[in-house]
């Protein structure tokens, strides 16, 4: 099963610096969240990206795990060449992950 199916994602960034929140659809799935979802994998997935550094906060109050990706944004908005500067789609990038 892909994330998308239990969790929804928001992305913020600051220099080279990516954070990417995914937040369970239902506060029942946070569990499955919290197993399958690791700092690991999401530095595995991002990494021909750039990332060199995944580090992982849980917030169980609101069933969302936050991800802050080092590396990931070509340098920052103000250096980077991608069309996406702000890495706003890298939360759909990691709703793909197989869980």
């Amino acid at each position: 099963m892909k994330l998308f199916e239990l969790a929804h994602s928001r992305t913020g960034d600051k220099g080279n610096i990516s954070t990417i929140s995914v937040i369970a659809n239902h506060a029942g799935d946070y569990e499955t969240l919290q197993k399958a979802v690791t700092a690991e994998k999401v530095l595995a997935l991002f990494a021909p990206l750039g990332a060199t550094k995944a580090e992982r906060y849980e917030l169980p109050k609101l069933a969302a795990l936050n991800f802050v990706l080092t590396g990931t944004l070509g340098g920052g908005v103000t250096r980077s060449l991608a069309l996406d500067a702000h890495g706003k789609a890298l939360s759909g990038l990691l709703l793909e992950l197989e869980v």
